[in-house]
């Protein structure tokens, strides 16, 4: 009697919402949802509170999108390590048309409702070293990803959003080119950033409105590329920003550090810079001549609160 009950408070949500969930998504039937793009169907549009999505262990192999009227999204993953929400698309591969489906087009997850929040999870794109391949994209305002893992190769994690504000604590991030990239203002703190073969952290196309890009606070990069291999960014717009605050680099990073992408006026419009870099990745007097190493005072001026125009994540 006890097992029936539990299984029509699954089969209904009523449980996930005794746990304080209010929805659970389990392959197995066990949950309200089978798939989590049935749960994101079912929040409902410009919602004033908190949905929270439970999303049981399992490979999830959907291409998801958060629509732009499902604000205020919470998902939560049971293991971050074995709850994967993953697809294969990439660049060059095709669409109904027989056109390459873009970088854009490849990804395995959009975020456009603002105000959304991930724990516990790991998004993938898991096409393989095939050129451009994006695991989440990400455009709604006020985005935070906690304890969560970014898997994929070449453009891995796209901060898409012009004016989007991202949040990024205790996650691994994990690719080759460029792997961190778009116009988005993001603060990254106590993030493992794995860099793999060769190639760029950061692309950064900031617009030349916005006065943070990228931060990074108490990150540390490692990876299994060879040493020297791998640049800390290079601007994909030309006011590209992007600042390493007390971070360990490992040997992957390159002395220059910085690159301008082949344009010798990226150069002047670009800001690069870091501050108490430690590790055999720092490398202050061989860094580009036209990079910053910030003073105590410059540096006090990137803390969250200010780069996050005051969202409290």
């Amino acid at each position: 009697m006890k097992n029936l009950l539990l299984l029509m408070l699954l089969s209904c949500g009523g449980l996930g919402r005794a746990w304080g969930y209010d929805f659970v998504v389990a392959a197995d039937g066990s949950g309200r949802f089978r798939t989590v793009q049935a749960a994101f169907d079912a929040v409902p549009d410009f919602r004033k509170k908190v949905t929270t999505i439970f999303i049981k262990k399992g490979i999830y192999k959907e291409k998801l999108v958060l629509a732009g009227s499902k604000q205020l999204v919470k998902l939560i993953g049971e293991d971050r390590d074995q709850t994967i929400l993953t697809y294969d698309d990439y660049n060059q591969k095709k669409n109904i048309f027989g056109e390459d489906k873009g970088t854009s087009g490849s990804a395995s997850c959009y975020i456009y409702g603002a105000d959304f929040s991930a724990e516990n999870l790991t998004f993938q794109n898991s096409s393989g070293p095939v050129g451009q391949a994006v695991a989440v994209w990400v455009d709604g305002d006020k985005a935070a990803f906690v304890n969560c893992r970014f898997l994929g190769f070449q453009d891995t994690l796209y901060t898409y959003g012009r004016g989007s504000r991202q949040f990024y604590k205790n996650c691994y991030i994990e690719g080759t080119v460029d792997f961190i990239f778009g116009s988005s203002t993001a603060w990254f703190e106590d993030c493992a950033i794995f860099c793999k073969r060769g190639g760029f952290v950061t692309a950064a196309s900031t617009p030349d409105t916005a006065r943070f890009g990228y931060v990074f606070s108490h990150c540390r990069i490692t990876g299994d590329a060879p040493a020297g291999s791998f640049g800390l960014g290079r601007p994909w717009r030309p006011y590209a920003k992007t600042v390493f605050l007390n971070c360990e680099l490992g040997a992957v990073i390159r002395p220059e550090g910085w690159d301008p992408w082949d344009k010798e006026s990226n150069k002047k419009t670009a800001y690069y810079a870091e501050y108490q870099s430690r590790g055999p990745g720092a490398a202050p007097k061989q860094r580009a001549a036209w990079s910053h190493q910030l003073t105590e005072a410059e540096a006090k001026d990137y803390t969250r609160d200010s780069v996050l125009h005051g969202w409290q994540p």
